[in-house]
């Protein structure tokens, strides 16, 4: 049996892409340009037929989210139904309980400035002076409704008949340039008639609220679209059943000295994957056995462990006088079931350990239907004190179980801090850890399990049950709202050193994003030969083919940003990083970038990468 990571769309699917690229257009320049803000995101729906409240935009765009691209904006017009005259109308009949079919200036303003998301009267004022079509002091609604349908209708041919008929536009469909949105004509009425929606609200649908990121389609050039500078990729890959380990233990491993240090790599809302950084210092040239491999956690037998699965690596890079001087020394490439390794030998010195995962398995997921009730986290007891429930308990240990970094059974400051940086941006100093000594259960200056609980406890209680901030942390830890943990992988890394005692440490370092793609480019180029896209003698491609993962980069050599045009729509049970089958990457004039990670859907079974790869512009 094989898979297809999707199929060409019907005819349906590319109507529905099209208009919502026209839209996108109609606002941006190129549909690489991201949103960038809640004002942007509401034009651009407005502009797709759409008549977002302010609760629908604020559940799009939290208080987390810094931007929103093409394929989210395109999964929330699934999600979004467009703007229909009798849903409209409904409304403006209940506001009309005579059914004169007209209603006053001080009928509108009664509901608008009252229900709903309330407005101010000015705004009013200026809704109703553009309603007020016969300028008789009363708002006909049945025209209005039939106006403003026609207004958003004809707004989007306008932006359908500006990309088909503008060549240029449309070959530039992927680009990135952004210009100030122009002026729609859908926004006043569509304002109006948002906050009319608003006052008298539907029943609510169950649907997906979230973008979602694994299964969407992207738009895509027409297939008459000339492939003189296209590239092919095609590689067979077998099963890593039928794969032995090439990288076995070292005989007298367990004489060698050992070391481990836990982790996290968190999936932040943007998509892009963070974790902290490790220092490891070898005071002598030695033979090492290196291995990362996720964390499993004391999970009951009915908990879901789903980031087990997740493929983990480990960059190691030498530490030059500065960061810049850091180079690639090795990677784990050989896997033995989820431990990633790699065995040599090192010389001695300082190095740093970079925690690496392609994304392919560790994504955003769609949330949970709604009618899915959270994790209660609190209750009170008998006596009416507050406790925290069992579930958020189990959750809690497993979180001090992700943080206590050396295993030791204590969070010390440090820990606690890596900790604190992660779920509210802050550090605890000395003086407040002195006071935590003081109230919560410490051994050797170090928060024990029980005092981790007892102060996540204390604030629950501060905030007399109200779970808000015990939410935002959990969240911030990967965890869903049925606190499964979905959007984080813990992991071990385990050093063994056969002459030579050894120290490993953690670290926060601004650069540390900046060092893994140095090392993730370095460790595609120096494996691969470069392949020219036909036409385009300075634009190459390097893919990277390791016992379990595929990477490509593309390496831009030119004075000219160009738009690469990326088709694996022929690969089968190949699950990639970038959440699509076909997509675009801008990369700058003189720059690498990575395009893509990846991996088998399913391990078992024989996988193949084809790939496509097409300039779309060079400018």
């Amino acid at each position: 049996m094989s898979f297809q990571e999707s199929t060409r769309p019907s005819d349906e699917e590319e109507a529905f892409y099209m208009q919502g690229r026209a839209a996108y257009l109609a606002v941006f320049r190129s549909s690489l340009t991201n949103i960038a803000s809640k004002q942007q995101l509401c034009r651009v729906l407005q502009q797709a037929g759409r008549n977002p409240s302010h609760a629908t935009l604020d559940k799009y765009w939290t208080p987390r989210t810094s931007k929103l691209n093409f394929d989210d904006f395109c999964e929330i017009l699934k999600c979004e139904k467009k703007t229909e005259e009798t849903e409209l109308m409904r409304a403006f009949k209940k506001m009309d309980v005579n059914g004169y079919g007209f209603i006053t200036h001080n009928e509108l303003e009664k509901v608008l400035t009252t229900r709903g998301e309330k407005m101010t009267t000015e705004e009013v004022n200026t809704i109703f002076s553009l309603a007020d079509i016969n300028k008789d002091g009363k708002l006909d609604y049945a025209e209005f409704c039939r106006l403003l349908v026609s207004t958003v209708e004809q707004c989007q041919m306008a932006a359908l008949e500006r990309l088909e008929a503008d060549a240029k536009l449309k070959r530039q469909n992927f680009g990135s340039q952004s210009c100030s949105p122009p002026k729609s004509s859908v926004s006043s009425a569509s304002s109006a008639a948002t906050q009319v929606a608003a006052a008298h609200p539907q029943p609510p649908e169950t649907s997906d609220v979230t973008p979602r990121k694994d299964s969407r389609s992207s738009s895509r050039p027409s297939s008459a679209r000339s492939r003189r500078s296209s590239l092919s990729n095609s590689v067979a890959m077998t099963s890593s059943i039928a794969k032995a380990s090439k990288i076995a233990e070292p005989p007298g491993l367990q004489e060698w000295h050992h070391t481990y240090m836990k982790g996290c790599l968190f999936l932040e809302d943007d998509g892009s994957i963070s974790s902290l950084q490790y220092q490891l210092h070898l005071p002598q040239k030695t033979n090492v056995y290196l291995t990362i491999q996720p964390l499993s956690l004391s999970h009951g037998p009915d908990k879901c462990s789903s980031w087990m699965t997740v493929d983990t690596a480990l960059f190691v890079m030498s530490a030059g006088e500065t960061k810049e001087d850091s180079t690639l020394v090795h990677f784990t490439e050989s896997k033995d079931k989820e431990k990633y390794v790699w065995k040599g030998e090192l010389n001695a010195g300082t190095y740093y350990l970079l925690p690496f995962t392609s994304g392919c398995r560790l994504k955003k997921r769609s949330k949970k239907s709604l009618s899915n009730k959270p994790v209660e986290l609190v209750y009170r007891t008998d006596t009416g004190e507050l406790d925290l429930t069992r579930e958020l308990r189990e959750a809690l240990s497993d979180i001090f179980e992700i943080i206590d970094l050396d295993g030791n059974g204590l969070l010390s400051l440090e820990e606690y801090n890596f900790f604190e940086l992660r779920t509210s941006g802050e550090r605890c100093d000395k003086d407040s850890w002195a006071v935590c000594k003081e109230n919560f259960d410490m051994r050797k200056n170090q928060l024990t399990r029980q005092g981790f609980m007892e102060l996540n406890l204390m604030e629950a209680t501060e905030k007399d049950g109200d779970p808000a901030d015990l939410w935002v942390t959990l969240e911030a830890m990967g965890y869903n709202r049925m606190l499964e943990l979905v959007e984080a992988c813990p992991f071990q890394i385990d050093v063994h050193c056969e002459g030579s005692q050894l120290s490993i440490q953690p670290l926060t370092m601004d650069s540390g994003p900046k060092l893994l793609n140095q090392a993730l480019q370095k460790s595609i180029t120096a494996r691969t030969g470069a392949k020219a896209l036909r036409g385009q003698d300075n634009v190459f491609i390097y893919t990277y083919r390791g016992e379990h993962r595929i990477s490509s980069l593309i390496a831009n050599k030119t004075n000219q940003k160009v738009t690469v045009h990326v088709n694996n729509e022929q690969s089968r049970n190949c699950s990639n990083s970038r959440g699509m089958s076909v997509f675009a990457v801008e990369v700058p004039a003189r720059t690498k970038m990575v395009c893509q990670h990846v991996l088998p859907i399913n391990d078992k079974q024989d996988w193949t990468y084809n790939c496509v790869e097409t300039i779309l512009t060079c400018t």
